[in-house]
């Protein structure tokens, strides 16, 4: 009865040793528009989780819902597919070009996500997107999914940190000396545009190689032409704000 029972508690434990402490398997996937005179160019590259694991499950549904967002203009549409998706980009285009015949010019979108980060406990997707629906030119985005593989659940960006505060404050030191901010000026005072003239967190953040990676799209604290801003704040210097830390 005891060996039968050391045997049970093994097994479990070989179980959640599967469950969280190993790489997720992935594997590529495509999905591509039709390719016709009156339709747009999308490719779309996203690396899908195999494992039979509630992680995997949470991987794959925002994948999904990141394309969605991106591909869908109709909020009365019911678009709950990467087919729908694709299928509701294509609609907006060829409405817009019946309206603006001799004015449209081809739509696109391009995406692909891949590993940005992964270890025992955390797993970092990014996914980079380029739009293009008219105007002077298209729109390069990048974001990151963070996920708890041990919980199996996507995390929110507060629920990275243990002192969200401090690794704000910090940050914010940290990007004024890489983009030459004055510490004891407004940080809007060399031309950023950070609402309220108050430094915050990017949306899109996420656990990377190098360390924790920030990144400001284009538009969102500078111009257009300014590019995107990125700064990377090292996990030796990052670790004690995160609830997570790690010894890459």
């Amino acid at each position: 009865m005891m060996n039968k029972s050391i045997c049970l508690l093994l097994l479990l434990l070989l179980s959640l040793g599967c469950e969280t402490g190993h790489k997720l398997t992935f594997a590529p996937n495509q999905y591509h528009g039709k390719a016709c005179k009156d339709c747009p160019d999308i490719k779309i590259d996203l690396i899908e989780a195999l494992d039979e694991t509630k992680v995997a499950e949470a991987i794959n549904r925002s994948l999904q819902e990141e394309v969605i967002a991106l591909l869908s203009f109709d909020e009365a549409e019911n678009v709950d597919t990467m087919n729908k998706a694709i299928a509701s980009f294509t609609k907006s285009f060829r409405e817009l070009k019946d309206k603006f015949p001799d004015e449209t010019v081809g739509w696109e979108a391009k995406i692909s996500s891949d590993v940005a980060y992964e270890d025992n406990a955390m797993l970092t997707l990014v996914i980079n997107a380029y739009t293009f629906t008219g105007g002077a030119h298209g729109y390069s985005s990048v974001s990151f999914l963070n996920f708890d593989k041990v919980k199996g659940t996507e995390l929110e960006n507060w629920e990275l940190f243990e002192d969200e505060d401090g690794f704000r404050k910090y940050t914010e030191t940290k990007f004024r000396i890489q983009e030459d901010v004055p510490q004891d000026e407004n940080i809007n005072s060399t031309g950023f545009m950070f609402e309220g003239d108050r430094f915050h967190l990017s949306e899109n953040l996420g656990y990377t190689m190098e360390g924790i990676q920030l990144i400001y799209n284009q538009y969102e604290i500078a111009s257009y032409a300014d590019g995107p801003k990125i700064i990377t704040i090292p996990f030796a210097e990052a670790n004690k704000y995160l609830k997570r830390p790690t010894a890459k």
